[in-house]
């Protein structure tokens, strides 16, 4: 059980207050009655403000729901584009594999088949696999492939390995849906446009709550919306007053904050690996697990070393001697630089 009084907090960016201009958006929707259930003006200015950043595609405007939660919004996507007997693609690491409890599986998404992959990514070739399988009844199909982009151990996919992702999957009848928690900081870190990195998936789950909002997220649908209405009341998902979601995404994407708040969590990981980097009194005990390309730094570090600067900053043990270190909107660089002092003076 991780402390919390009183530490300074690199647990999770789930952990970080919500800033202050959602909650001004918060505040200026809780005026008098609005129609439920997104029949309101505020949950249509999310959902626009959602689509302008998206590609277009060949047919209508991709599809905006919003739900309460991430492990929510894998599931209501996953649910629309896989069968019953169907298989989801995934890496290990992946947070549906690791973090939802089998909630996909238990909602009736698939089942998931999973690869190793290399620091949280995988590749067509780690798939191919599957497709052994189409056409025997014994088998799962394969039916999606799901990645997080950031991965789950904070690397990014570049732009050339999500399109090979893609015409890896409509070469051979996949859905490719992409777990976007963390979408801006990848999107920071590539310095790109959403439409550019999003071109050609079928279907995305949009971070809000780890980037600055409350709660609520929003899955997008390029295909199979039709159903979604139906899955994501089945699965508890439907906000009666959903204008509160709407209010702080519309507020998010206002003047491009939600990159702003990303960008400085980006930054604040990539000030602790650059002073960990040079700190001679760290090398050969303290290192980069992985490379550090959005707002998760992964040390390896000794198992002693850890437990004695718990007891001052939050984080979280990964596993194998391998801790992760997560930097939010409103990490300071006082708080990196103490973190890193206090790395320093364990290991003199």
């Amino acid at each position: 059980m991780i402390k919390e009084v009183g530490m300074i907090c690199f647990a999770s960016d789930n952990w970080a207050p919500v800033h202050p201009k959602v909650l001004e958006a918060i505040q200026a929707a809780n005026s008098g009655p609005a129609a439920a259930y997104g029949n309101d003006e505020w949950t249509e200015r999310g959902m626009q403000a959602i689509r302008n950043l998206l590609p277009a595609s060949d047919g209508p405007d991709p599809a905006v729901f919003f739900v309460y939660n991430g492990t929510g919004a894998n599931v209501l996507a996953l649910r629309a584009l896989v069968p019953p007997y169907g298989a989801v693609l995934c890496a290990e690491s992946a947070h549906i594999n690791r973090d939802e409890a089998g909630a996909v599986q238990a909602a009736g998404a698939g089942r998931l088949l999973t690869v190793p992959g290399k620091a949280g990514k995988i590749c067509p070739g780690d798939i191919a696999f599957a497709l052994e399988d189409k056409g025997i009844p014994h088998h799962s199909q394969p039916a999606a492939v799901s990645i997080s982009q950031p991965t789950e151990l904070g690397t990014v996919y570049s732009l050339r390995e999500i399109q090979e992702l893609v015409q890896f999957c409509r070469q051979n009848g996949l859905s490719l849906h992409v777990d976007g928690a963390r979408l801006a900081n990848a999107l920071v870190s590539l310095d790109c446009t959403a439409a550019e990195m999003l071109k050609g998936i079928d279907a995305l789950s949009f971070g809000g709550t780890k980037n600055g909002m409350m709660f609520g997220e929003a899955v997008v649908m390029w295909k199979a919306a039709d159903t979604i209405p139906f899955h994501r009341k089945q699965i508890t998902q439907l906000n009666s007053k959903m204008r509160y979601v709407g209010a702080q995404i519309a507020a998010l994407l206002q003047d491009s904050l939600y990159l702003e708040t990303a960008r400085h969590a980006n930054q604040q990981a990539g000030l602790m690996a650059s002073l960990i980097h040079d700190a001679p009194e760290l090398a050969g005990r303290v290192s980069l697990a992985w490379p550090v390309e959005s707002n998760a730094v992964f040390l390896s570090m000794p198992a002693n070393v850890a437990e004695k600067i718990m007891n001052n900053f939050s984080f979280y043990h990964w596993g194998s001697g391998v801790y992760r270190i997560m930097c939010s909107w409103d990490t300071s660089s006082d708080q990196v630089e103490a973190f890193v002092s206090a790395l320093v003076k364990e290991c003199e």
